[in-house]
């Protein structure tokens, strides 16, 4: 199913790199079929697809195709176009649709993908998040996962690959001027309401007891509408760009935060993650209702420690470090 999806998108790509590079020049179809070893029946299919999709591509009998203006669409071309440092990355997927890109990228990891390989879907069906919840996608939202070998690690505890993940989603979105915090364990909010999700799943090889691969999966409602979320979660969660009005593209976002997470995996220690994780953390000095398997209780958030344990004071008066469970905050 991945290889038929891949196949298919091939030309379409091929063809709107080669416009997207070329944007605002007139390209005839012989030349773009030339340029890219296809036949011009291929480009004219390709040009269709595109227009199909809401790019605004001109044609002239004499002149050929020009890429006037592009839409926010998410594409695999407009995120590897991007890219400063093209070794950063792996390969780049982006789907219509997928069931969870964390299940396709954990095939990915299975075959052999390489650290880096990103998987984006535009949509997902069966979006999962902690403890098997389901995580609603609809479309607007930026939908992804990334094949991590902790061989290109920098940490000492590869769990705090998910508080590296949730500071870096908080960086790319403070450089829109926006002011995200996380809330422990793994959630970003937005004005005390959710914005993002991470769910960070390990394959261990049993005869060495190490980890064989990582799939780290986020999932951030950036330009969703809210009218598409179930009513229940009005209350607690959010969109980015409610109205549309991201002063950034999809495409931008995403080499923003690939390159962030990348760079931050590659170089940061675990102090410095737990660090930049505690600037940003929600609810400190507040109470919080903690629930730990069956176990309800009241606390209060007072830090977090170099091994990312919330640290909390329960009524009773004792200090505990959690290592697991959720929290529930007051909105």
């Amino acid at each position: 199913m991945l290889q038929k999806a891949v196949v298919f998108l091939s030309t379409k790509n091929l063809v709107l790199s080669h416009l997207e590079k070329n944007k605002g020049k007139a390209l005839s179809g012989e030349a773009i079929a030339g340029e890219l070893g296809v036949s011009r029946n291929a480009v004219w299919k390709a040009i269709s697809e595109l227009r199909r999709e809401g790019y605004d591509i001109e044609a002239s009998t004499n002149r050929g195709y020009t890429l006037t203006q592009s839409p926010d669409i998410l594409s695999a071309d407009g995120i590897r176009a991007g890219f400063e440092n093209q070794a950063l990355s792996g390969e780049i997927f982006v789907f219509e649709q997928l069931e969870s890109t964390n299940k396709t990228a954990k095939e990915l990891a299975g075959s052999g993908a390489a650290h880096g390989t990103a998987v984006f879907a535009k949509r997902q069906t069966g979006g999962i998040g902690r403890f098997g919840r389901s995580f609603i996608s609809p479309p607007g939202g930026i939908y992804m996962s990334l094949v991590l070998r902790p061989d290109f690690l920098n940490f000492e505890n590869l769990t705090t690959t998910t508080a590296a993940a949730a500071v870096c989603v908080c960086r790319a979105l403070e450089g829109l001027g926006l002011a995200p915090q996380i809330k422990w364990v793994n959630d970003v909010f937005l004005n005390r309401k959710k914005i993002c999700g991470i769910l960070t799943e390990a394959v261990t090889d049993f005869e060495s007891g190490t980890v064989g691969w990582i799939v780290l999966g986020i999932g951030i409602n950036f330009s969703v509408s809210m009218q598409d979320m179930p009513s229940d979660l009005s209350q607690t969660a959010a969109c980015v760009f409610p109205d549309g009005s991201a002063p950034i593209s999809q495409n931008a976002f995403a080499v923003t935060l690939l390159e962030l997470l990348l760079s931050c995996f590659a170089e940061s220690s675990d102090a410095e993650v737990y660090a930049q994780y505690k600037a940003r953390m929600l609810a400190l000095g507040e109470e919080i209702l903690v629930k730990q398997g069956d176990a309800l209780f009241s606390a209060t958030a007072l830090d977090i420690n170099e091994s990312g344990h919330l640290i909390v004071k329960t009524k009773d008066g004792d200090t505990l470090a959690l290592s697991s469970g959720e929290v529930s905050i007051r909105i």
